[in-house]
């Protein structure tokens, strides 16, 4: 028997590999079966060189489990090792000084894990003693066993085993005793392992037999040696494709479309992602896409390999060349990275130019569920834009789709401003801005319908791309000024007419929360209706933005911006307006007067004391002009009331105000209620 120390000079080599290199215990499985299976691929090389003359045999990889015993087995049929090869691969940790080792990289885990092959000593985190049982495929090789405590010290002596490769025996320690349970074990393996080359085998296949499942004499296999991805595209049939979709995502609709990755220069790397349906909260359908190295699962978290807006889709990637650490849990920096993550970009825009080009009926179909996808991939990826740009799709109100270019030219002869700016005008509901949408329509224009949850992001993307362009919102002015061809004219009210019924209108409108106000007059023609009300484009973008950004929380503390437009010519306006004069004039001029006789007064005097400073300026002058705004405030306020409360008494404000309150849907509760009975009291 040989006994000895492995080659570190230290005691702590045990806890770090413990407690720093992995971040998860579980994983000592997967580094263990990946072992035995490499170790049985190398003699199916050798076999295959002739560098092994022997029966290959059962060439499998199998799990066990002892409970009496305590142990966990992983078992191979592969090269095996000797005495020697054990020294070189497992008591010299990679050839390594332990001093060297320590020092160099002990706050450097990436650096670590880049330098040294460590997998075999993950089984310490969870085993009080293992044992290597070996025997090598050389001709004339000694088995051996080589026993280590999780101390530096090991023992190494020879055994009698008849069958070539290794048996790695866990006895597995009192903290990790659920590592001896079946179902664990099993759900392990078909996490890490289920698409092995190699057939990995745990338990027997079962049967149901008087009233229970009992064991047959068949291996239970729990791998898939031969996914889909592992195939030329040429063998699969889309009945393969949707059949492997299934498979890994069980609950799932089938998939949109798929793309096959299959590319050996200037790195290698196979794999088939697939679009699922998206249309919101997307980022509940993060972590989707599956890492494996050599058909060894590494994880699900793939930032860094695959672009963030890549990351909505699913399916499987399969590189050796990306540099995983020593769990094979998280990703270094490395040029071969950001190789691989531009040429998944270019395969996925590709292929989607491909499907339009060669399929566009079916490419419009699929757009609404695929539209979130792309435009996210235009706002996060300049090189994906420039792509997508030739086959991202508009839609508009009348379910008609039109690529960028196509779209500008639909529009450029109507929807072009007197400034020579190319007018978009959009709904986000189709339903809620129904008469803005017949409106705009009824002037000729095309409405887009962005309803998307990053639409108002990918408008604002498209102003800064396309020339000249602006999105405008069909409810965000009155048709005459969403494409402005001429400077409008000017209406008819004075300014004191139109102090007067602003008053009168705002007074009438319901409170509304987080709603405010400004009444407009236009002159917009006999046929258009009385009163309007859109919503200021800039504020109701940016409030919409905060809700998705949190930076932007200002935005969406600020109440919504409503503009109330009153049409100066139709005629029931004007029968307000006349009607209000007649019924106030009598009482108002007096007061307007007074307020006008004031303010010269006030403003001569402060005239006088421009080019003063404030201790130059007589006291009673002071007084004098604070004495009179004072007045002046409380006149205006007896001319709102009256105002006021003429308009409560002219059921025809209140009825317009309510009218097109309720073609926004703005009109609820008490409001609604008393619309509806003013409204039979009026018939």
């Amino acid at each position: 028997m040989q006994k000895g120390k492995i080659g570190v000079t230290t005691d702590n080599i045990f806890p770090i590999i413990k407690k720093f290199l992995y971040s998860d215990h579980e994983i000592f499985l997967r580094e263990l079966v990946s072992n035995a299976v490499d170790a049985t691929q190398k003699l199916k090389t050798l076999s295959s060189f002739g560098d092994f003359k022997g029966e290959l045999g059962d060439m499998n990889v199998k799990v066990s489990l002892d409970k009496k015993k305590g142990t966990l087995t992983i078992s191979d049929h592969g090269i095996g090792m000797t005495a020697e090869e054990i020294e070189k691969y497992i008591n010299q940790i990679a050839f390594s000084g332990a001093e060297e080792f320590l020092n160099k990289y002990k706050n450097d885990a990436n650096a670590i894990i880049g330098h040294f092959g460590l997998g075999f000593y993950s089984s310490f985190m969870v085993s009080k003693k293992v044992e290597i049982r070996t025997l090598s495929y050389k001709d004339n090789a000694q088995a051996v066993m080589w026993t280590c405590d999780g101390s530096p010290e090991f023992e190494m002596s020879d055994i009698d085993k008849k069958e070539r490769g290794t048996d790695i025996v866990l006895y597995i320690d009192d903290e990790n005793k659920e590592f001896l349970e079946e179902p664990k074990i099993e759900s392990l393996l078909k996490k890490y392992c289920r698409f092995l080359p190699i057939p990995v085998i745990f338990g027997k296949e079962q049967e149901w037999k008087d009233g229970k499942y009992v064991d047959t004499d068949k291996d239970k296999i729990i791998n898939d040696t031969a996914p889909a991805w592992t195939k030329k595209p040429t063998e699969l049939t889309d009945k393969d494709y949707k059949s492997f979709y299934s498979e890994l995502y069980p609950a799932s609709d089938e998939p949109l479309f798929w793309i096959h990755l299959n590319v050996d220069y200037p790195f290698k790397l196979t794999g088939i992602l697939y679009f699922p349906k998206i249309k919101s909260n997307f980022d509940l359908n993060r972590n989707k896409i599956q890492l494996y190295s050599n058909q060894v699962f590494v994880t699900d978290s793939v930032e860094g390999i695959v672009p963030e807006f890549l990351m909505l889709l699913q399916g499987v990637i399969d590189s050796p060349d990306i540099p995983l650490n020593v769990s094979r849990s998280y990703l270094q920096s490395d040029s071969n990275v950001k190789k691989i993550s531009t040429y998944i970009t270019k395969k996925v825009a590709d292929r989607l130019q491909e499907i339009f080009n060669n399929d566009r009926k079916q490419f419009e179909d699929k757009w609404d569920d695929i539209k979130l996808f792309i435009e996210y991939g235009m706002l996060s990826d300049e090189k994906f834009y420039e792509k997508a740009q030739k086959f991202a799709l508009l839609k508009n109100t009348e379910n008609k789709y039109y690529t960028l270019d196509e779209y500008k030219t639909l529009i450029e002869s109507n929807q072009t401003d007197k400034d020579k700016n190319l007018i978009y005008i959009y709904a986000t509901d189709r339903i809620a801005q129904y008469n803005y949408i017949e409106m705009a329509q009824a002037k000729g224009y095309d409405v887009l319908l962005m309803d998307g949850q990053l639409d108002i992001h990918f408008i604002g993307l498209l102003e800064q791309k396309l020339e000249k362009s602006r999105f405008v919102r069909v409810d965000s002015d009155i048709v005459e000024n969403l494409v402005k061809k001429e400077d409008k004219g000017t209406t008819v009210l004075t300014s004191e007419e139109r102090e007067m019924m602003t008053t009168v209108f705002k007074s009438q409108i319901p409170a509304i929360e987080k709603a405010d106000f400004l009444v407009m007059f236009e002159p917009i023609g006999e046929k258009a209706q009385p009163v309007i009300i859109t919503q200021n484009e800039f504020m109701r973008r940016m409030k919409d933005m905060s809700a998705m950004q949190p930076g932007m929380n200002f935005y969406g503390e600020l109440p919504d911006s409503f503009n109330l437009i009153v049409n100066t010519e139709h005629p029931l306006s004007k029968k307000i307006i006349e009607d209000t004069e007649n019924a106030c004039k009598a009482e108002i001029e007096p007061i307007q007067g007074e307020i006008k006789t004031l303010q010269e007064s006030v403003e001569k005097l402060r005239e006088n004391h421009k080019g003063k400073k404030d201790d130059e300026i007589p006291v009673p002058e002071k007084e004098d002009i604070k004495t009179k705004e004072s007045k002046i405030t409380e006149l205006k306020k007896k001319e709102e009331d009256h105002l006021s409360t003429y308009a409560k008494s002219n059921n025809l404000v209140r009825q317009l105000v309510d009218l097109a309150l309720l073609s926004n849907n703005m009109l609820k509760g008490e409001a609604l209620s008393q619309f509806v009975k003013r409204s039979v009291e009026l018939l």
